[in-house]
């Protein structure tokens, strides 16, 4: 009426305001009790049209007057599977109600011709913000120190949680993007959802969530080991409540940390059974990465550790090197290795999908994973109670797996291993393969894995600050991570990554020294296994002729060498300087001076003062 009255003013010229007309108000004052009458046939009209539509009762939230697309799930529900996964559940009698989130209505009725005997709640979720991209909840970079502000995700809507109990939730997945499937925000949400819905359960009865989905779920927020049973594209879990409510106590994405880096630790990162935790690293293929891991033991116990030391190696780490290891402090297993199927023959990256075995250290819940190329400074002891996968961060979305929490399990080995042929490492090794699986992963400071790196382009100002942190006694760096030529393989007299144009950016001889006192610490019999060999040294002699020749202006190569293994000779060809004269030709092979196994030590053979 309201239109029509306007538009027939608009017509004569008129653009005086809405007002009822004289005899349309006296109508309405002679008679207010048909007035009140109308208005409450209107009020319940509406009413009943909003609980009766359709479009309301049987679906999510409406986006612009249509589903917003990127909840839309194309798979086609097979309900002999789904059914088949139910009575595996016993008596359905039992249910009360089941919550349906993210199903078209035709889907609705035929969960409720499925089980009829059951209450049916059909969950209601606003979609996310359309502006909202998986770049924005995990972004490269964050103000850890909150110097200039404090970092903060963007929220996701919550469900709206049915006033019913709810024995089984059930959850429809969409996967539109083939290749980056794990990164789609909506399925995300609409897992977070799944979780929230699970979390807000009252009582001590049994609940179970039924993913439909042609992709696995979030491997860490449900894990496989809570998987009761599988069904082509239906996934029955039975959530462990407890540890789901710490999880959803996390931040939605890197956008946050997920541990502070000053305040106290939160609740869901407390340690919960030491005995059950240890620390563990990896070698294989080579014998050049153990004096790292002999000195990265040596510093754990120094910043006060007593958990576990684990160690997996293959059988290419001789019998005297893992005596070495064993004297240090680590629990030997040996592994077989595992071929990345994407790697070229004698590749760097051949072998490091090994890594996967750390999750069949199943003795153990938790596992803080090092790389054997850092020093502890100071107790981490506390990420123990962080959930899987907690790490620092990288570059783009991803994170760097040098240092990360894992939860062994064999299904989630069986997991990385289903997938090995199809999934692909943005970098051809093990960390692009795990961010591909773990999309879904929680930020710690960088200083619990501090990378010696300057990047290209850095103010002096900035620099200055990284040497500052190298370096600062007592320590402000928690984990620091040696990149580029390692320490071992350098004469302690200074960082040889000056020698090298292209590894100049790892150079800082303030975290070189930080390395060697380390490495002083250790028991003489130890420090052996970090000797040089013959053909090292002429390498070194190589690079330092080179800088020079290139006049570098930091002036390392003028710098005399007097480390002490100069002289210590442990291969059969000793004469490394004779090398130089053949150094770059591609005719001559190692053999020659391929350097003798010493006989294994003993642990009762250490000076154990030095721990």
């Amino acid at each position: 009426m309201y239109k029509k009255r306007v538009q027939r003013n608009k017509l004569k010229g008129e653009q005086k305001p809405f007002h009822l007309p004289i005899q349309d108000r006296y109508f309405f004052c002679k008679f207010p009790f048909f007035k009140l009458a109308l208005l409450l046939l209107l009020l319940c009209g509406v009413i009943l049209t909003l609980f009766h539509q359709p479009e309301v009762h049987h679906s999510r939230w409406i986006w612009g007057g249509l589903e917003d697309p990127g909840y839309v799930s194309d798979i086609d529900v097979n309900w002999d599977d789904v059914m088949k996964l139910i009575e595996k559940l016993g008596d359905q009698n039992d249910y009360q109600g089941i919550g349906l989130l993210n199903f078209n209505k035709t889907e609705i009725k035929y969960w409720e011709h499925l089980l009829p005997d059951v209450t049916h709640s059909v969950v209601q979720l606003d979609p996310v913000d359309r502006n909202l991209t998986w770049e924005s909840m995990y972004p490269e970079w964050i103000d850890e120190e909150q110097e200039t502000e404090v970092p903060l995700c963007p929220s996701l809507p919550k469900p709206h949680v049915p006033r019913k109990r709810l024995d089984l939730i059930a959850i429809k997945l969409p996967c539109r993007d083939e290749w980056n499937w794990s990164r789609d925000v909506a399925r995300l949400h609409l897992q977070l959802a799944a979780a929230n819905l699970a979390a807000s359960a009252k009582g001590i009865y049994p609940l179970h969530l039924l993913f439909i989905t042609k992709t696995f779920p979030i491997p860490n927020l449900f894990p496989c080991k809570e998987l009761l049973a599988r069904q082509r594209n239906v996934w029955l879990f039975k959530p462990d409540l407890n540890v789901l409510r710490r999880k959803l106590e996390l931040p939605i994405g890197s956008c946050e940390l997920a541990l502070p880096l000053r305040d106290t630790v939160p609740f869901y990162a407390r340690s919960r059974n030491p005995r059950r935790e240890a620390y563990a690293t990896i070698l294989h293929s080579a014998q050049v990465y153990v004096c790292g891991a002999i000195a990265a033991a040596q510093s754990i116990r120094l910043s006060g550790s007593t958990r576990d030391l684990v160690i997996l190696v293959d059988e290419s780490i001789s019998v005297y090197h893992r005596s070495g290891l064993e004297a240090a402090g680590w629990k030997i297993r040996i592994i077989k290795r595992i071929r990345n199927p994407k790697a070229e023959k004698d590749a760097y990256n051949e072998w490091n999908y090994s890594k996967f075995r750390l999750w069949q250290l199943t003795d153990y819940d938790k596992i803080i994973f090092i790389d054997a190329d850092l020093l502890i400074l100071r107790n981490i002891d506390f990420l123990f109670g962080m959930p899987e996968i907690s790490a620092t961060g990288n570059n783009a979305t991803l994170f760097n797996s040098g240092v990360m929490v894992i939860e062994p399990s064999n299904c989630t080995f069986e997991l990385l291993m289903e997938h090995i042929n199809e999934i692909k490492s943005y970098n051809g090794g093990d960390q692009g393969y795990l961010n591909e699986v773990f999309t879904w992963w929680h930020r710690i400071p960088k200083h619990m894995n501090f990378l010696k790196h300057f990047w290209v382009g850095d103010e002096e100002e900035v620099k200055q600050k990284k040497i500052r942190l190298f370096g600062s006694d007592p320590p402000i760096l928690y984990v620091l991570h040696y990149l580029g030529i390692k320490p071992w393989l350098c004469f302690r007299d200074y960082d040889c990554n000056w020698n090298s144009n292209i590894f100049q950016e790892f150079a800082s001889d303030t975290a070189h020294e930080k390395w060697w006192k380390v490495h002083d610490t250790m028991p003489e019999e130890l420090q052996q296994f970090c000797l040089l060999q013959s053909k090292q040294k002429a390498q070194l002699e190589w690079d330092r002729r080179e800088a020079e020749k290139a006049n570098y202006t930091d002036g390392h190569w003028k710098i005399r060498v007097e480390d002490k293994r100069l002289k210590k000779c442990i291969d059969n060809v000793c004469s490394w300087r004779s090398m130089l004269k053949h150094w770059g030709e591609t005719n001559w092979t190692d053999d020659e001076f391929f350097n003798p196994t010493p006989p294994a030590i003993s642990t009762a053979s250490l000076s154990l003062s030095a721990f």
